[in-house]
């Protein structure tokens, strides 16, 4: 085999390598969203901890990805886009929390199903929020054990 032979099967290789590597990375991240979604807002006091692609999560379990973070400037308030897949029906009631995994884990939004008879579409805006707690100031609360005046 010659060298310019070798080189191009190598080559070859590391393209499939990479075509793989690619097509893997869109469907664990659902980029590519293959079952049908809708965008959902929510917003937020304080997104602390949230960014794009951060998780969406109903009873523990990725539903969808943070699409989008905005400062709303009518009212400062912090403005999360997300998806969410469009067979999995949110009453108009539903809460959208940002919790922690732990005490050093990451943030990601917590969705609370509510009871109502109507169902969010896409577009919506989930009213009902919980910003993101600072575990700093919680135990700056702790620790000095509150002011007395």
């Amino acid at each position: 085999m010659s060298e310019n032979t070798t080189e191009t099967i190598i080559g070859g290789i590391v393209i499939v390598v990479a075509a793989a590597f690619l097509y893997y990375m869109l469907q664990s991240t659902e980029i590519s969203h293959p079952r049908g979604s809708i965008e959902l807002s929510a917003n937020f006091r304080s997104a602390e901890g949230v960014s794009v692609g951060t998780d969406v999560r109903l009873a523990g379990v990725k539903i969808g990805t943070v699409t989008g973070l905005d400062l709303n400037p009518k009212t400062y308030f912090a403005e999360a886009h997300f998806t969410v897949p469009a067979d999995i029906e949110l009453a108009t009631d539903t809460q959208a929390l940002i919790t922690s995994e732990g005490l050093l884990g990451g943030s990601f939004i917590e969705i609370v199903p509510g009871g109502a008879a109507e169902n969010l579409g896409n577009g919506d805006e989930i009213e009902q929020t919980q910003g993101a707690i600072s575990v700093v100031s919680l135990l700056l609360k702790f620790v000095g054990g509150g002011e007395k005046k």
